[in-house]
């Protein structure tokens, strides 16, 4: 059936693509696209469509008139959000409905595999105790709520008990390099084999980036290295990213290592108890070696979004103050260069979190060719117990197979899915050729998911 399907959506999609060129030749108005076709277009299965028995031809203008409408056009039934049954457009209200059209990518087997795995933590430990002496709380009210006991956060360089190792003290960039070079030691290859850093974080050390200075740490002299933005669903698109070099037909790149690292603690109000219990700081790293072979892959399908509409449910923005320049005559006035706490809606983000990952754990599972069924272990990004269980039990997945670091660290943002994974292998809980779902979800808004097979030891 799933077979059938495909072959039903390539076929139509072709012959839509065909009006829409007959169409553009004619100028041809979408304005007169009907409500139902929005209707049926959100339900996203072409099926539907059959079901109601439609005429070929019937279908085909409803489905052509609705891309037009929906420019730019998206694949037929890869929608993230649906459009509303009261409009056609989005009103940009909302985190999860009322909006068309966004930004989907899949794919299917990457022939790379994942051999090491590696993390740090800041040593400073702040627990749910300490923090009823800050904000009005208690540690049965945390621990309920968000499942979180503890969390680690970098101290500020002056700080009078901030000590150095080798020189340095704590950064990111030092977590960041520690944990890359905890996965190099796994993997068993050397830092001249490696091809390819990313460093996917929020909060560098160095606005212009940190990649650069860790693959310089850890003595990678061939490799290219650079940063990569996305928040807390920043390691999973810096995983896929990664991956996509070592898959291409020609490339010269052999050996890759992620890492996703965070300090949000630098970024949050510590007199704001709906945030400052959340987060915390640390850093994850795996290394990738490419395959020959599609059947070695270790990154069996995945599937990626953004909604740039959400943007207001969960942010960090820019909030300089002026500065005055004196240019000939009135001056300019100019920013200076500083960020504003981080802002979010809690109950909107439960609510997107809860809707999409499961969704796109399924669309990830569909491009592997795999079923709920064939998962080993579910691990998600580490924001919230209760959006784990929730998303679990909306998969069928029970919570022992649920891989979940989250009261020791709390919300480490890129850093935590592979800070949890790095843990579930090393105590044994992982093991080679456990096939591992893995979804991470945060600003942007970003969310997506990528199938993994873990092939270290």
């Amino acid at each position: 059936t799933k077979v059938k399907s495909r072959i039903i959506q390539v076929q139509y999609t072709e012959k839509i693509q065909q009006f829409l060129d007959y169409s553009k030749k004619r100028d041809l108005s979408p304005k007169s696209s009907p409500t139902l076709l929005h209707f049926l277009y959100s339900q996203q299965h072409i099926h539907t469509y059959q079901k109601m028995k439609l005429s070929s031809a019937a279908y085909l203008l409803m489905a052509a008139g609705n891309a037009l409408a929906f420019q730019p056009t998206s694949f037929l039934g890869n929608q993230a959000f649906t459009p509303s049954s009261s409009s056609t457009r989005s009103t940009g209200t909302g985190t999860g409905t009322g909006t068309s059209a966004l930004s989907m990518v899949t794919t299917g087997p990457l022939k790379c595999r994942p051999i090491g795995i590696g993390s740090a933590a800041p040593k400073t430990v702040i627990t749910n105790v300490d923090l009823e002496s800050v904000v009005e709380t208690n540690d049965e009210w945390i621990r309920s709520r968000t499942g979180i006991s503890e969390r680690r956060v970098l101290l500020h360089p002056n700080a009078d008990y901030n000590t150095e190792k080798d020189g340095e003290f704590e950064s990111i960039r030092t977590l960041a390099s520690d944990a890359a070079s905890n996965a190099l030691e796994m993997s068993g290859l050397s830092p001249d084999d490696i091809d390819l850093v990313i460093v996917a974080t929020s909060s560098p050390d160095d606005m212009f980036g940190d990649a650069t200075s860790v693959a310089a740490a850890l003595g990678c002299k061939n490799a290219v290295a650079f940063d990569l933005t996305a928040a807390c669903s920043g390691f999973l698109f810096g995983a896929v990213t990664a991956g996509q070099f070592l898959t291409n037909d020609g490339n010269t790149y052999n050996n890759a290592i992620v890492v996703g690292a965070d300090a949000l603690s630098r970024w949050i109000d510590w007199e704001d108890r709906n945030s400052c219990i959340l987060f915390g700081d640390g850093a994850g790293a795996v290394v990738l070696t490419a395959t020959d072979d599609v059947g070695d892959a270790g990154i069996l399908g995945s599937s990626v979004h953004s909604n740039g509409l959400g943007y207001k449910d969960l942010n960090c923005r820019y909030a300089g103050e002026p500065v005055q320049v004196a240019t000939p005559g009135e001056g300019t006035q100019l920013g200076s260069g500083s960020y504003d706490n981080l802002a979010m809606n809690g109950n909107e983000v439960y609510k997107f979190a809860t809707r999409q990952v499961p969704k796109v754990i399924k669309e990830a599972l569909v491009a592997a060719d795999m079923e709920v069924e064939d998962v080993d272990w579910l691990l998600l990004h580490q924001a919230n117990i209760r959006i784990m269980e929730t998303v679990a039990s909306r998969l069928g997945i029970p919570m022992e197979k649920v891989i979940t670091n989250l009261s020791k660290y709390g919300n480490t943002s890129a850093g935590s899915i592979p800070l949890a994974l790095d843990e579930a292998v090393r105590t044994g809980q992982v093991k080679e050729g456990d096939v591992i779902a893995c979804a991470g979800f945060g600003a942007g808004l970003s969310w997506g998911s990528a199938i993994f097979k873990w092939g270290g030891k």
